[in-house]
């Protein structure tokens, strides 16, 4: 009865990491091609800048505003990630408390004596 418990808790801890480890996935995935965009942005701006056309120059207000909008999606991406990890700490350390931590920092089975 005491394997059952801990057997399921385990599988509960591995199914937890494996949603965190594609929330994260996702998540840098999704940085990395806002960062991308960013830097196209940039240089759109320095160019209109450099060339000192008026329409250009009207066009970096737009464009900065777009560039602004970017980082506050990676800044709600980050702190997305910081919360599915704050939460699969969370998880993990309910897990450890149930059962003995072995060296390797896994729950193990604790061993139920009979008292036979």
């Amino acid at each position: 009865m005491a394997d059952d418990l801990f057997s399921g808790i385990a599988n509960d801890c591995v199914q937890i990491e494996g949603k965190v480890l594609q929330t994260f996935q996702k998540n840098f995935v999704q940085v990395q091609n806002i960062l991308d965009q960013n830097r196209l942005l940039i240089n759109e701006i320095n160019q209109n800048q450099e060339a000192k056309i008026p329409n250009d120059l009207t066009r970096n207000v737009e464009l900065i505003r777009e560039l602004n909008n970017n980082i506050r999606r990676v800044v709600d991406l980050y702190a997305d990630l910081s919360n599915s990890f704050t939460k699969s700490m969370d998880v993990s350390s309910e897990g450890e408390s149930a059962g003995m931590t072995r060296s390797d920092g896994r729950v193990g089975q604790k061993r139920i004596r009979s008292s036979n």
